[in-house]
């Protein structure tokens, strides 16, 4: 894989009924610290009026995107149950 230049990745994550504000807690949570990450470019959070969440970001490469993955910040996020979506949901990088 050519890992030279710049990864994005997006996706809607729709939380399970019940959810939502642990969801939005959660990820707002992410919003400062990841976009203060190293190769972080761009790192932006919506919420939907339909209640989904679209997450948008850029890193400068593959390995920047990797090595935030494995942060504990990362880490605690993807462990968290409140954190899964809905089934059906999706997008780059999120559980379910």
């Amino acid at each position: 894989m050519d890992d030279a230049g710049p990864v994005s990745l997006h996706g809607f994550l729709t939380p399970r009924h019940g959810h939502a504000d642990a969801l939005r807690t959660l990820l707002l949570d992410l919003v400062g610290p990841s976009r203060e990450h190293a190769g972080s470019l761009q790192y932006h959070l919506h919420e939907q009026e339909d209640g989904r969440f679209f997450l948008y970001a850029v890193w400068r490469s593959q390995e920047d995107l990797d090595r935030h993955n494995a942060t504990p910040l990362l880490r605690a996020f993807m462990a968290e149950p409140s954190a899964w979506p809905r089934s059906g949901a999706g997008g780059t990088g999120s559980p379910g």
